[in-house]
């Protein structure tokens, strides 16, 4: 260590004829690295600073900061501390030798990446085609937190019922691009109780009825047939299951039972009908 005349805490720059020694402070700023980090680089003789104060703060020389930035680099690529200390002092020949290994580990992880987005891909094609996955498909997508409780609680609720029939008839045919446009006419209805329960207006009013009758409409049209007090009745589900309550909470607070209210209002305004006709 070269002892110089210094700055009288980290965080202050030396005068004089040491400008080009820094502080820890001033390493951290210009590196993005944390004092912290800065501090533990030092402990573990990872890097050192060249020069320190007469108080004993830390003083950092140009060619410290090149070795620090060499070391983020290392770290990067996924090197453990060790490795990044055996790197930064590694003759020309055991450096190549070390990136070489390296550079077939992060191969080895692409790899396993590409793997992993094709699982993903055959998983969004099967979902948007209708096309039901393996277990062990799914397993291989989602690994060991793989669960059939959702899949089977829905067949077991609705399974038996000519509405499952018929949803489960019409998504079979559905594309990527049905699916998209779905989930779009979804999230403009979301919106649209969303305006409305901001705005202030009422559940039971005319503009909160018609939005309610347009998703009952969008029910019929995309997946079975819903007469209003089938809608009212999945609607208290809305408030009564935690999962489809975050749903909606998810667009706006209150909207879970904002949206329950309107259709509750709008299967009153219409009484008990049949069918997918208004």
């Amino acid at each position: 260590m070269v002892p110089v005349t210094a700055p009288q805490d980290d965080d202050q720059q030396d005068g004089g004829d040491q400008t080009e020694l820094l502080t820890v402070g001033r390493v951290a700023e210009v590196t993005g690295v944390s004092v912290r980090t800065l501090h533990h680089y030092d402990a573990v003789g990872l890097v050192r600073p060249s020069g320190r104060t007469s108080a004993g703060y830390r003083l950092y020389a140009a060619d410290d900061v090149e070795r620090l930035q060499t070391a983020v680099v290392y770290r990067r690529l996924g090197f453990s501390l060790d490795d990044v200390g055996a790197l930064l002092d590694a003759d020309g020949e055991q450096l190549v030798d070390h990136l070489r290994r390296q550079r077939d580990a992060v191969t080895a992880r692409l790899q396993e990446d590409s793997d992993l987005l094709a699982a993903i891909e055959k998983a969004l094609e099967a979902t948007m085609t209708g096309t039901q996955l393996t277990p062990d498909e799914q397993r291989e997508l989602f690994g060991d937190s793989f669960s059939e409780d959702y899949a089977a609680e829905a067949q077991d609720r609705w399974g038996q019922t000519e509405a499952w029939a018929q949803s489960q008839q019409r998504t079979s045919r559905y594309t990527q691009a049905d699916w998209q446009q779905v989930k779009a006419e979804v999230d403009e209805l979301n919106a649209a109780f969303a305006d409305l329960l901001t705005a202030g207006e009422p559940a039971d009013g005319e503009a909160a009825m018609d939005v309610a009758e347009r998703h009952r409409l969008h029910v019929c049209e995309r997946f079975y047939d819903m007469n209003h007090a089938m809608h009212r009745s999945v609607s208290q589900l809305y408030v009564d299951d935690s999962r489809f309550t975050a749903t909606y909470e998810a667009v706006a607070p209150g909207l879970a039972q904002y949206v329950r209210d309107a259709a509750y209002a709008n299967a009153a305004r219409h009484g008990v009908s049949e069918g997918c006709t208004s």
